[in-house]
């Protein structure tokens, strides 16, 4: 019986150029079908250009938060929200509006943050320096509703490999597009992977065992920089040329 690979990508944040070469990894690597954990489009790079690109692929999608606020009516919505949302088209809204928040496949649970929510990190804390791995009981206690004995999540750009006492696994695959960010929530925090590849991850079940795969892509990360400061985007510039803040 041929066993079972998936790919799995999350957080390309609108850039084409890691996405482009992420996909042509993964079509050297005899996948059987290939998921994406969300927050796809926002960023200032190409939203429009990778929106066609994962829409024209045969991959299954979830949403991610950074993927509602781009379709959530609000009434203050910022100046970054609106420069992506203008470089979309309504079919672009659309289809990341229908998009399912989690999805459950075979033994696999997908979901961008938490299974109960797209804006809480399911394997870290935050402290000011960053993500710190949370203890096998809160993370359980989180997963208590869940029979699945594989989660995959994403939120945090953080390639992660987590084995529970229960038996449970947990996989981040990292980000394709955003290798290290800035953000404000919880409390104010940097997330930094340490390299500027695209990253993803493998999953091959193999005797009722998984294979967890952890690949970073090379890809022209200057281009993608270089137009994250045309945009006045500083922190992506520093971000995708080292994967450090």
């Amino acid at each position: 019986m041929m066993n079972k690979r998936y790919a799995v990508i999350s957080d390309v944040h609108g850039n084409n150029f890691a996405l482009e070469a992420v996909l042509s990894d993964i079509s050297k690597r005899k996948i059987n079908r290939i998921f994406n954990l969300g927050d796809s489009l926002y960023g200032p790079l190409n939203p429009s250009i990778t929106a066609d690109i994962l829409m024209d692929h045969n991959i299954t999608h979830i949403q991610g938060n950074c993927d509602r606020m781009l379709y959530e009516r609000t009434g203050n919505p910022s100046s970054a929200i609106l420069s992506v949302k203008n470089k979309l088209s309504t079919a672009h809204i659309n289809w990341l509006s229908l998009l399912p928040k989690t999805l459950i496949v075979d033994d696999l649970l997908l979901c961008h943050g938490t299974p109960d929510s797209d804006e809480i990190y399911l394997l870290e804390d935050m402290s000011i320096e960053g993500g710190i791995l949370k203890d096998s009981a809160s993370i359980m206690g989180t997963l208590q509703n869940n029979v699945q004995n594989v989660i995959v999540c994403g939120h945090s750009h953080i390639p992660r490999v987590v084995y529970l006492p229960n038996d449970k696994l947990v996989v981040n695959p990292g980000s394709v597009g955003l290798p290290a960010y800035l953000d404000e929530l919880p409390i104010p925090h940097k997330m930094v992977s340490g390299s500027p590849h695209a990253k993803y991850t493998i999953l091959e079940k193999m005797d009722n065992e998984w294979l967890v795969e952890q690949i970073s892509v090379p890809y022209d990360w200057t281009s993608a920089a270089n137009l994250a400061l045309q945009n006045n985007r500083q922190d992506w510039f520093r971000a995708l040329t080292s994967g450090m803040l």
